[in-house]
């Protein structure tokens, strides 16, 4: 995965994209893991939930992929949820 692809991404999700990403500041529920991956998947997924699954909502460039469940490395755990809208997460991945 470009590294540098999943950084662009997160870094306009947050910004002009409009995602919720107060989680995974620190001391956030979400912070932990402290990864990439981990908060662009919760900032991508945010995103995507808050688009109503609009087709090309979960692309950011080609780093994301929608999937049924969420994988090991975007835990959900305590206070940290990721929404789903019908069993679907937009999280860092190969489509």
């Amino acid at each position: 995965m470009d590294q540098g692809a999943v950084q662009a991404g997160l870094s306009w999700v947050c910004g002009a994209g409009g995602a919720d990403c107060s989680a995974i500041q620190p001391g956030g529920a979400c912070y932990e893991p402290n990864t990439l991956t981990a908060h662009a998947s919760y900032a991508f997924n945010n995103y995507y939930q808050k688009l109503a699954h609009v087709p090309g909502s979960c692309f950011f460039g080609g780093t994301a992929a929608v999937v049924p469940a969420l994988p090991a490395y975007a835990p959900e755990s305590g206070a940290c949820k990721y929404p789903a809208g019908n069993n679907q997460y937009c999280v860092v991945g190969c489509k």
